[in-house]
Protein backbone atom coordinates (compact mmCIF):
# COMPACT_ATOMS: atom_id res chain seq x y z
CA UNK A 1 0.00 0.00 0.00
CA UNK A 2 1.11 3.57 -0.42
CA UNK A 3 0.84 6.82 1.36
CA UNK A 4 -2.78 7.53 1.86
CA UNK A 5 -3.08 4.77 4.45
CA UNK A 6 -0.72 6.30 7.01
CA UNK A 7 -3.33 8.74 8.31
CA UNK A 8 -4.29 6.72 11.34
CA UNK A 9 -4.81 7.54 15.01
CA UNK A 10 -2.25 6.05 17.33
CA UNK A 11 -3.24 3.17 19.56
CA UNK A 12 -1.07 1.82 22.34
CA UNK A 13 1.11 2.89 25.20
CA UNK A 14 2.58 6.07 23.74
CA UNK A 15 0.41 9.01 24.70
CA UNK A 16 -0.17 11.54 21.96
CA UNK A 17 0.92 15.12 22.66
CA UNK A 18 -1.78 17.86 22.77
CA UNK A 19 -1.21 19.04 19.20
CA UNK A 20 -2.24 15.60 17.85
CA UNK A 21 -5.56 15.30 19.64
CA UNK A 22 -8.53 15.65 17.29
CA UNK A 23 -12.20 16.13 18.06
CA UNK A 24 -14.59 13.43 16.95
CA UNK A 25 -17.07 14.26 14.14
CA UNK A 26 -20.19 16.07 15.33
CA UNK A 27 -21.22 18.00 12.24
CA UNK A 28 -24.48 17.11 10.44
CA UNK A 29 -22.70 17.69 7.12
CA UNK A 30 -20.30 14.91 8.06
CA UNK A 31 -23.14 12.48 8.74
CA UNK A 32 -24.94 13.37 5.50
CA UNK A 33 -21.85 12.86 3.33
CA UNK A 34 -20.91 9.64 5.08
CA UNK A 35 -24.42 8.29 4.51
CA UNK A 36 -24.40 9.32 0.85
CA UNK A 37 -21.06 7.59 0.20
CA UNK A 38 -22.24 4.41 1.87
CA UNK A 39 -25.42 4.54 -0.22
CA UNK A 40 -23.34 4.49 -3.40
CA UNK A 41 -21.22 1.61 -2.03
CA UNK A 42 -18.10 3.75 -2.19
CA UNK A 43 -15.02 3.53 -0.01
CA UNK A 44 -13.04 6.53 1.15
CA UNK A 45 -9.52 6.40 2.44
CA UNK A 46 -10.80 8.78 5.09
CA UNK A 47 -12.69 5.87 6.67
CA UNK A 48 -10.44 2.96 5.68
CA UNK A 49 -7.29 4.65 6.99
CA UNK A 50 -9.10 6.20 9.98
CA UNK A 51 -7.78 9.63 9.08
CA UNK A 52 -7.64 12.13 11.97
CA UNK A 53 -8.84 14.87 9.60
CA UNK A 54 -12.00 13.07 8.52
CA UNK A 55 -14.35 15.43 10.34
CA UNK A 56 -12.78 18.60 8.90
CA UNK A 57 -12.70 17.26 5.34
CA UNK A 58 -16.16 15.70 5.29
CA UNK A 59 -17.65 18.79 6.92
CA UNK A 60 -16.13 20.89 4.10
CA UNK A 61 -17.62 18.58 1.47
CA UNK A 62 -14.40 16.85 0.42
CA UNK A 63 -13.26 13.23 0.48
CA UNK A 64 -10.55 11.04 -1.01
CA UNK A 65 -12.12 8.16 -2.90
CA UNK A 66 -10.53 4.75 -2.45
CA UNK A 67 -10.99 2.76 -5.66
CA UNK A 68 -10.15 -0.81 -6.68
CA UNK A 69 -11.41 -2.26 -3.40
CA UNK A 70 -10.26 -2.16 0.20
CA UNK A 71 -7.78 -5.06 0.20
CA UNK A 72 -4.13 -4.37 -0.65
CA UNK A 73 -1.60 -6.77 -2.16
CA UNK A 74 1.21 -5.29 -0.07
CA UNK A 75 1.88 -5.30 3.64
CA UNK A 76 3.53 -2.03 4.65
CA UNK A 77 4.16 -2.04 8.38
CA UNK A 78 2.77 1.49 8.93
CA UNK A 79 -0.51 0.91 7.09
CA UNK A 80 -4.04 0.29 8.37
CA UNK A 81 -5.42 -1.11 5.10
CA UNK A 82 -6.15 -4.86 5.05
CA UNK A 83 -3.67 -7.01 3.13
CA UNK A 84 -4.75 -10.01 1.12
CA UNK A 85 -6.24 -11.03 -2.23
CA UNK A 86 -8.45 -8.25 -3.69
CA UNK A 87 -11.63 -8.71 -5.71
CA UNK A 88 -11.76 -7.83 -9.43
CA UNK A 89 -12.31 -4.12 -10.24
CA UNK A 90 -15.94 -3.00 -10.26
CA UNK A 91 -17.01 -1.94 -13.80
CA UNK A 92 -19.55 0.62 -12.54
CA UNK A 93 -17.16 2.35 -10.13
CA UNK A 94 -16.50 5.31 -12.49
CA UNK A 95 -20.25 6.01 -12.64
CA UNK A 96 -20.73 5.71 -8.87
CA UNK A 97 -17.84 8.06 -8.12
CA UNK A 98 -19.12 10.58 -10.66
CA UNK A 99 -22.50 10.54 -8.89
CA UNK A 100 -20.80 11.09 -5.55
CA UNK A 101 -18.80 14.05 -6.89
CA UNK A 102 -22.02 15.55 -8.21
CA UNK A 103 -23.89 14.96 -4.97
CA UNK A 104 -21.10 16.37 -2.81
CA UNK A 105 -20.68 19.42 -5.02
CA UNK A 106 -16.89 19.30 -4.96
CA UNK A 107 -14.48 20.98 -7.36
CA UNK A 108 -11.34 19.00 -6.46
CA UNK A 109 -11.58 15.22 -6.49
CA UNK A 110 -8.84 13.04 -5.03
CA UNK A 111 -8.60 9.42 -6.13
CA UNK A 112 -6.40 6.80 -4.55
CA UNK A 113 -6.31 3.04 -4.44
CA UNK A 114 -4.92 0.03 -2.72
CA UNK A 115 -1.83 -1.36 -4.45
CA UNK A 116 -2.95 -3.95 -7.03
CA UNK A 117 0.14 -5.98 -7.88
CA UNK A 118 -2.27 -8.76 -8.89
CA UNK A 119 -3.34 -6.81 -12.01
CA UNK A 120 -1.05 -6.65 -15.07
CA UNK A 121 -1.21 -2.85 -15.16
CA UNK A 122 -1.46 -2.35 -11.40
CA UNK A 123 -4.97 -0.98 -11.83
CA UNK A 124 -3.86 1.94 -14.02
CA UNK A 125 -6.49 1.30 -16.69
CA UNK A 126 -9.33 1.30 -14.16
CA UNK A 127 -8.03 4.46 -12.51
CA UNK A 128 -7.76 6.14 -15.91
CA UNK A 129 -11.38 5.23 -16.68
CA UNK A 130 -12.53 6.82 -13.42
CA UNK A 131 -10.55 10.00 -14.14
CA UNK A 132 -11.79 10.23 -17.73
CA UNK A 133 -15.39 9.81 -16.58
CA UNK A 134 -15.04 12.55 -13.96
CA UNK A 135 -13.43 14.97 -16.42
CA UNK A 136 -16.18 14.27 -18.97
CA UNK A 137 -19.04 14.66 -16.50
CA UNK A 138 -17.82 17.65 -14.50
CA UNK A 139 -16.52 20.68 -16.37
CA UNK A 140 -13.69 22.42 -14.55
CA UNK A 141 -13.20 19.64 -12.01
CA UNK A 142 -9.61 19.29 -10.80
CA UNK A 143 -8.65 15.63 -10.41
CA UNK A 144 -5.74 14.46 -8.28
CA UNK A 145 -4.59 10.83 -8.35
CA UNK A 146 -2.50 9.26 -5.59
CA UNK A 147 -0.96 6.22 -7.25
CA UNK A 148 1.13 3.17 -6.37
CA UNK A 149 4.50 2.59 -8.00
CA UNK A 150 2.93 0.23 -10.60
CA UNK A 151 6.00 -1.99 -9.97
CA UNK A 152 7.96 0.34 -12.22
CA UNK A 153 5.60 -0.10 -15.20
CA UNK A 154 6.12 3.14 -17.13
CA UNK A 155 3.34 2.35 -19.60
CA UNK A 156 0.86 1.99 -16.74
CA UNK A 157 1.88 5.43 -15.47
CA UNK A 158 1.46 6.84 -19.00
CA UNK A 159 -2.10 5.51 -19.14
CA UNK A 160 -3.00 7.46 -15.99
CA UNK A 161 -1.22 10.60 -17.17
CA UNK A 162 -3.10 10.50 -20.49
CA UNK A 163 -6.50 10.29 -18.77
CA UNK A 164 -6.80 14.02 -18.06
CA UNK A 165 -5.48 13.95 -14.49
CA UNK A 166 -4.29 17.33 -13.18
CA UNK A 167 -2.06 16.28 -10.26
CA UNK A 168 -0.13 13.01 -10.02
CA UNK A 169 0.73 12.14 -6.41
CA UNK A 170 3.05 9.32 -5.43
CA UNK A 171 4.38 9.27 -1.90
CA UNK A 172 7.93 8.17 -1.16
CA UNK A 173 6.68 7.88 2.45
CA UNK A 174 10.03 7.75 4.25
CA UNK A 175 13.79 7.87 3.80
CA UNK A 176 15.43 5.04 1.81
CA UNK A 177 17.24 3.75 4.90
CA UNK A 178 13.88 2.74 6.43
CA UNK A 179 12.28 1.08 3.41
CA UNK A 180 13.22 -2.48 4.43
CA UNK A 181 11.43 -2.07 7.77
CA UNK A 182 8.54 0.16 6.68
CA UNK A 183 7.90 -0.57 2.98
CA UNK A 184 9.43 -4.02 2.37
CA UNK A 185 7.75 -4.50 -1.03
CA UNK A 186 8.65 -1.05 -2.34
CA UNK A 187 11.86 0.52 -3.61
CA UNK A 188 12.89 4.12 -3.04
CA UNK A 189 14.62 4.35 -6.41
CA UNK A 190 11.49 3.03 -8.16
CA UNK A 191 9.29 5.63 -6.48
CA UNK A 192 11.72 8.39 -7.40
CA UNK A 193 11.86 7.15 -11.00
CA UNK A 194 8.06 7.31 -11.24
CA UNK A 195 8.01 10.95 -10.15
CA UNK A 196 10.86 11.70 -12.55
CA UNK A 197 8.89 10.17 -15.43
CA UNK A 198 5.93 12.51 -14.92
CA UNK A 199 7.76 15.55 -16.28
CA UNK A 200 8.72 13.69 -19.46
CA UNK A 201 5.48 11.84 -20.11
CA UNK A 202 3.14 14.72 -19.21
CA UNK A 203 4.87 18.09 -18.73
CA UNK A 204 1.53 19.78 -17.95
CA UNK A 205 0.74 17.53 -15.00
CA UNK A 206 1.91 18.63 -11.56
CA UNK A 207 3.76 16.04 -9.48
CA UNK A 208 3.31 15.66 -5.73
CA UNK A 209 4.77 13.46 -3.01
CA UNK A 210 4.52 12.94 0.72
CA UNK A 211 6.52 11.88 3.78
CA UNK A 212 5.44 10.54 7.15
CA UNK A 213 7.76 11.52 9.98
CA UNK A 214 8.52 10.01 13.35
CA UNK A 215 9.62 6.61 12.01
CA UNK A 216 13.23 7.08 13.08
CA UNK A 217 14.53 9.16 10.18
CA UNK A 218 17.24 11.78 10.72
CA UNK A 219 17.30 15.37 9.49
CA UNK A 220 20.28 14.64 7.25
CA UNK A 221 18.41 11.73 5.65
CA UNK A 222 15.37 13.93 5.07
CA UNK A 223 17.44 16.67 3.48
CA UNK A 224 18.80 14.13 1.00
CA UNK A 225 15.22 13.11 0.14
CA UNK A 226 14.25 16.78 -0.31
CA UNK A 227 17.13 17.18 -2.77
CA UNK A 228 16.14 14.00 -4.59
CA UNK A 229 12.55 15.19 -4.96
CA UNK A 230 13.64 18.64 -6.13
CA UNK A 231 15.92 16.92 -8.61
CA UNK A 232 12.97 15.20 -10.31
CA UNK A 233 10.93 18.43 -10.36
CA UNK A 234 8.47 17.41 -7.63
CA UNK A 235 6.15 20.42 -7.37
CA UNK A 236 4.33 19.74 -4.09
CA UNK A 237 5.40 17.97 -0.88
CA UNK A 238 3.33 17.12 2.20
CA UNK A 239 4.81 16.05 5.53
CA UNK A 240 2.93 14.84 8.59
CA UNK A 241 3.36 12.88 11.82
CA UNK A 242 3.17 9.08 11.69
CA UNK A 243 0.55 7.67 14.06
CA UNK A 244 0.63 3.91 14.51
CA UNK A 245 -2.71 2.20 13.78
CA UNK A 246 -2.16 -0.40 16.52
CA UNK A 247 0.56 -1.86 18.76
CA UNK A 248 1.12 -4.51 16.07
CA UNK A 249 2.18 -1.89 13.50
CA UNK A 250 5.54 -0.17 13.16
CA UNK A 251 6.00 1.82 16.38
CA UNK A 252 6.18 5.59 16.54
CA UNK A 253 9.79 6.51 17.29
CA UNK A 254 9.17 10.16 18.03
CA UNK A 255 6.46 12.83 18.03
CA UNK A 256 7.84 15.88 16.26
CA UNK A 257 6.64 19.24 17.64
CA UNK A 258 4.94 21.70 15.25
CA UNK A 259 7.97 23.99 15.16
CA UNK A 260 10.17 21.15 13.90
CA UNK A 261 7.71 20.52 11.07
CA UNK A 262 8.00 24.21 10.17
CA UNK A 263 11.80 23.99 10.15
CA UNK A 264 11.76 20.88 7.94
CA UNK A 265 9.32 22.59 5.60
CA UNK A 266 11.74 25.48 5.23
CA UNK A 267 14.57 23.05 4.46
CA UNK A 268 12.45 21.36 1.79
CA UNK A 269 11.68 24.70 0.15
CA UNK A 270 15.36 25.64 0.36
CA UNK A 271 16.19 22.38 -1.43
CA UNK A 272 14.02 23.50 -4.35
CA UNK A 273 10.50 22.12 -3.81
CA UNK A 274 8.10 25.01 -4.63
CA UNK A 275 5.10 24.12 -2.43
CA UNK A 276 5.57 22.42 0.94
CA UNK A 277 2.84 21.76 3.48
CA UNK A 278 4.40 20.49 6.73
CA UNK A 279 2.58 20.08 10.07
CA UNK A 280 1.75 17.23 12.47
CA UNK A 281 -1.73 16.45 11.10
CA UNK A 282 -0.92 17.01 7.43
CA UNK A 283 -1.79 14.03 5.23
CA UNK A 284 -1.40 13.43 1.50
CA UNK A 285 -4.90 14.58 0.62
CA UNK A 286 -5.66 17.01 3.45
CA UNK A 287 -6.52 20.43 2.03
CA UNK A 288 -5.58 19.09 -1.40
CA UNK A 289 -7.63 21.75 -3.20
CA UNK A 290 -6.04 24.58 -1.21
CA UNK A 291 -2.54 23.23 -1.81
CA UNK A 292 -3.25 22.95 -5.53
CA UNK A 293 -4.54 26.53 -5.53
CA UNK A 294 -1.27 27.72 -3.96
CA UNK A 295 0.67 26.08 -6.76
CA UNK A 296 -1.66 27.50 -9.43
CA UNK A 297 -1.21 31.01 -8.07
CA UNK A 298 2.57 30.88 -8.08
CA UNK A 299 4.44 32.85 -10.76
Amino acid sequence: MHAHCHATPAVGARRKPPWLRVRLPRDRRFADLDEALRGLSLSTVCRSARCPNISACFSRGTATFLILGEVCTRNCTFCNITSGRPSPPSPDEPERISKAVQGMGISHAVLTSVTRDDLPDGGAGHLARVIARLKADHLGLCVEALVSDFQGNRQALAVVLESGVDILNHNVETVPELYAAVRPQAEYSRSLALLDAVRYLAPGVRSKSGLILGLGETEAQLVRVFKDLAGVDCHILTMGQYLAPSPAHYPVQRFLPPEEFEELGALARKAGIPVVFSAPLVRSSYYAAEIAAIWTGMP
